[in-house]
């Protein structure tokens, strides 16, 4: 994973680069003294992993977060302010450090980061089979696409529909959207993909799809039209 460190103190920055030497899988892009600095490398690099201190001069770590937007990379926050791990995690972070940092916490913090980036890369389609694998419960679970209902995003997550199961991928909607066929799914609104196949009625801006109400936006209605071939 590229890595990036963002924190004002130089110490700080220090230890969090010398840490992450301990695990080869960790590669650090740049660190950055403040969140003008991390905005700038985050425009020009691809970094999965952004290790990030709060307190720190102008622009805040919680600031910062919350002007990533969707496409943001995976988030630990570390900060001598305990205070701030409620509004941390409510931003869906990987994980709060509370300074000083130890290697063995640290290590902690790491592989739920890994693991979260290794789940969302096993989203993977395949157009000859047909099929993709998803982790569910420490299995790598395969499953057809023609299975899937709907998607919906839920935060970090999206939810996937197959008729009486349902799993969760890390993920936002708009990378699976790239992996999916777009000759049997549609983006019918900002949080949600269906399997056109799957349609059993339409009343208004909402479908029904295996007994759940998805909605239509206006923005995506007239393209839904023009998929159904309606007779």
């Amino acid at each position: 994973m590229n890595c990036l460190i963002v924190d004002d103190h130089v110490i700080a920055r220090n230890t969090i680069s010398h840490f992450l030497q301990i695990d080869p899988s960790l590669k650090l892009i740049a660190e950055c003294e403040n969140a003008a600095d991390a905005y700038r490398n985050l425009a020009v690099h691809k970094i999965d992993l952004l290790l990030l201190d709060i307190e720190m001069p102008g622009i805040s770590g919680i600031e910062l977060v919350k002007g990533l937007g969707d496409k943001r990379p995976l988030i630990i926050f570390i900060s001598a302010k305990k205070d701030y791990a409620a509004t941390a995690f409510d931003l869906n972070v990987v994980d709060f450090i509370a300074k000083p940092v130890t290697p063995d916490r640290f290590l902690m913090a790491i592989n739920k980061a890994k693991e979260i980036y290794n789940l969302s890369n096993l989203f993977v389609g395949n157009n000859a089979d047909d099929f993709v694998f998803i982790r569910d419960s420490g299995l790598i679970r395969r499953i057809r696409l023609d299975d899937i209902n709907h998607l919906e995003a839920q935060g970090d997550y999206v939810k996937i529909f197959m008729g009486e199961k349902t799993y969760s991928v890390h993920s936002s909607l708009k990378s699976i959207e790239d992996k999916l066929p777009v000759k049997n799914f549609l983006r019918v609104h900002r949080s949600f993909i269906i399997n056109i196949a799957k349609i059993d009625t339409i009343e208004g801006n909402t479908l029904i799809i295996h007994k759940q109400f998805v909605p239509v936006s206006d923005a995506y209605k007239s393209v839904l039209n023009k998929r159904m071939h309606i007779l």
